[in-house]
């Protein structure tokens, strides 16, 4: 039930893996008991249990609340009231993992084929790992110089640049993928996911170029039942691993991850001189005050001031 709520309200496939956990642990801390038995009390329970005993972070505590109260709203069909004095986990502050342009480069240098186009596409556009796995090849406007980004977090869609240097070696990887598309299509499968109902409302577009996406996986997927195959996106942890063993050969002391080119790519436009608003909509926030970070990065670390140890020892020098 709660998993068809989830769906029948288009959250994504991690948030229905998340919501149904959280719940199953609410469920088991309180020993087995049906949530419709339990209300605001044992919820505050749970939560104020995460943050002493379990020690979660502020936003793990969060998605649990949240989770229940989807639970509580859409699967029971009551609100929550007030949930009193819950004993919320601290939240730190803390600045996200940034590269130079130096640091960028020397990981980029390290990376090869569709996975360098993926860590390129990442910091040349600011995209999210997902959003550049999603990407259908009609999400690519090369006339514009431009990449549509659909249902982004929050279900939002976006426009952003495609970077020039990228467009031959885009244009070239999607040449392969459409003749392995043409194999498929001929071998009697080419089928692809088809987002919410689509599927069923263009019945033959799932053998469409345009829906097919831009970074297939290498193998074809194989339903059991009916027989059909087709290829997905490339699995995330493949780009993940690449990206980690690129960081390490660069020797960066650094936590770089895949997210760190989206950091890289807002830090690095407001070093440049673009202003707060349009590196807003280029990553898709809600809220300014979340893209107002990369200008705390920015102030961190004495840009511009002289260190008095500098001064004195530089004036022995002289």
């Amino acid at each position: 039930m709660l998993r068809m709520e989830l769906r029948a309200r288009h959250y994504s496939h991690k948030t229905e893996q998340s919501y149904c956990s959280w719940v199953k642990r609410y469920v088991r801390y309180h020993g087995m008991r049906h949530p419709r038995e339990m209300a605001e009390a044992e919820v505050n329970s749970f939560l104020s249990h995460l943050a002493v005993n379990r020690k979660v972070s502020a936003s793990t505590q969060n998605q649990a609340l949240c989770a229940l109260v989807f639970l509580y709203r859409f699967v029971i069909g009551r609100r929550l009231g007030d949930l009193g004095e819950v004993v919320r986990a601290r939240q730190p502050k803390r600045l996200p993992v940034v590269m130079t342009r130096t640091e960028v480069d020397a990981v980029l240098q390290r990376l090869n084929g569709e996975k360098w186009l993926m860590a390129s596409l990442m910091y040349g556009a600011g995209l999210r790992l997902m959003e550049c796995l999603r990407l259908r090849v009609q999400d690519v406007d090369f006339g514009a110089n431009m990449i549509l980004i659909r249902d982004g977090k929050g279900q939002k869609d976006r426009t952003v640049m495609l970077p020039q240097v990228l467009q031959k070696p885009l244009m070239k990887h999607l040449e392969c993928v459409k003749m392995i598309h043409q194999r498929d299509l001929a071998d009697g499968y080419g089928r692809v996911f088809m987002p919410y109902a689509l599927g069923h409302k263009y019945p033959n577009a799932a053998t469409d170029w345009r829906w097919q996406f831009v970074f297939p996986q290498k193998h074809r997927w194989r339903n059991r039942q009916s027989g059909e195959q087709g290829r997905h996106h490339i699995d995330e942890s493949l780009v993940q691993r690449a990206v980690a063993v690129a960081v390490r050969a660069a020797g960066l002391t650094k936590r770089a991850s895949c997210h760190t080119f989206r950091h890289s790519f807002a830090t690095h436009l407001l070093e440049s001189g673009y202003d707060i608003r349009t590196i807003q909509e280029l990553l898709g926030h809600k809220d300014v005050k979340t893209t107002m970070i990369y200008t705390h990065i920015l102030n961190q670390g004495g840009h511009g001031v002289q260190s008095p140890i500098d001064k004195l020892l530089l004036s022995r020098e002289d």
